[in-house]
């Protein structure tokens, strides 16, 4: 029955309504908004990456309360994604995703002042590193200790009015980060050239591996920077509640690879590094099981590992049993060829004396072949000889000769 076109049209409509139904929806996370207006600016970039993606979609979520740590928002249920530094105190209710980009130690200091070392810039200057708890404060603390100088003795502050002498920035390394201190310098703990001869960056990093020494090139940030510094690098990583699914997990990380030249657009120093293959034993935190299963995605199975060993192993075998099999054969092929010599000398002893009527022949011949016969017995006991159907029928054959001959 022909069909109109109206109808056709009803038919199609409805199968992709249908199809469109059984199209699994992508997956929400909640993003807790960091801190740090830099990393606000990165999560809000990363947010909008995902935007129409099929596979999973962020949402930024605002900090409910700005004294908590995105940790703490974390763990009270806010989100369940978060931004955090590496250095951060250990959760065994937050897993590990991956490692997004380094952010860096910037201990600025006002250009009419002059250090020499790290006592001297810390000691007795009033120092902004954040709100307490945040992770530049951690961060100045941490490096403090490292350098022997007492927490206790910094001289913090809270606001930046008036100008304190020492701004602390645990951020990634961003062009406009310093726009508002140009009338400031960054302090290098040590010297380039020291790198590489237990410098007090490589001590940091000796007793703490997350904290890594890097160099910052001169010009990296105008009229700040006018040479090349020594400071340290922490990773920050994408973390999540142990909760989430360890599929959404792997499916996220997916994601975020596929969508690095997207991310890269806008902050190609910061990016331009991210790769699946992370190590993930530098990890604060647990790794995820769906981001295990990623780094895991292109290791051998159990199978595979051992498949080569098992086919080596086979082929010894088959190999041994094969020499075997051709060791006993060749063995049993030179008994049978003893017995045969046994046989043909019976048969020419019978031949010699059968045609001899003469007693004394025949006596002769039946005692060699009773000499035969021990012979034989002798192989025997000597294993040279095998205890089978061709020895029987051998002795059978003698007994006969020696009854004939007596005949």
């Amino acid at each position: 029955m022909p069909t109109s076109p109206l109808m056709r049209a009803t038919g199609l409509a409805l199968a992709l309504t249908v199809f469109a139904g059984c199209t699994p929806s992508p997956v929400e996370l909640r993003l807790v908004t960091p801190r740090l207006g830099v990393d606000q600016k990165i999560a809000q970039q990363l947010v909008r990456a995902f935007d129409n993606n099929p596979r999973v979609r962020l949402r930024l979520v605002p900090r409910s309360n700005d004294s908590m740590s995105s940790l703490d928002l974390l763990q009270a249920g806010a989100g369940e994604l978060a931004l955090v530094s590496n250095g951060e105190a250990f959760r065994d209710d937050i897993d590990t995703v991956m490692p997004l980009y380094p952010t860096v130690l910037h201990i600025a200091y006002r250009s009419d002042l002059q250090p020499v070392d790290s006592s001297e810039l810390l000691m007795g200057t009033t120092i902004f590193a954040g709100p307490p708890g945040s992770p530049s404060r951690v961060m100045l603390q941490e490096t403090a200790s490292h350098l022997g100088i007492s927490v206790d003795a910094l001289h913090l502050v809270q606001t930046l009015t008036p100008r304190p002498d020492i701004v602390v920035l645990f951020a990634p390394v961003s062009p406009g980060l310093m726009d508002d201190f140009r009338d400031y310098r960054l302090f290098s703990i040590g010297t380039v050239d020291e790198l590489g001869r237990g410098s007090a960056a490589e001590s940091i990093g000796f007793l703490q591996p997350k904290f890594q020494p890097i160099v910052l090139p001169k010009n990296t940030y105008a009229e700040v920077l006018l040479e090349p510094i020594v400071t340290i690098a922490v990773d920050k990583l994408l973390v999540a509640r142990s909760d989430v699914p360890a599929t959404v997990v792997y499916d996220l990380i997916l994601e975020v690879l596929r969508l690095k030249p997207a991310l890269s657009a806008t902050q190609p120093g910061l990016f331009h590094k991210l790769s699946g293959d992370f190590d993930a034993g530098n990890s604060t935190f647990v790794i995820h099981p769906g981001a295990q299963a990623y780094i895991d995605r292109d290791a051998p199975t159990a199978y595979e590992r051992y498949s080569g060993v098992a086919e080596v192993a086979v082929t010894l075998l088959v190999s041994l049993f094969s020499g075997t099999y051709a060791a006993v054969r060749i063995y049993r092929i030179r008994r049978k060829n003893r017995i045969d010599t046994f046989y043909e000398r019976a048969i020419a002893i019978r031949k010699a004396a059968g045609s001899n009527e003469e007693q004394t022949v025949r006596l002769k011949a039946i005692d060699e072949i009773r000499a035969l016969q021990e012979n034989a017995f002798d192989h025997l006991v000597d294993e040279k000889l095998a205890p089978d159907e061709s020895f029987r029928i051998f002795i059978t054959l003698c007994n006969d000769i020696i009854a004939d001959l007596r005949g």
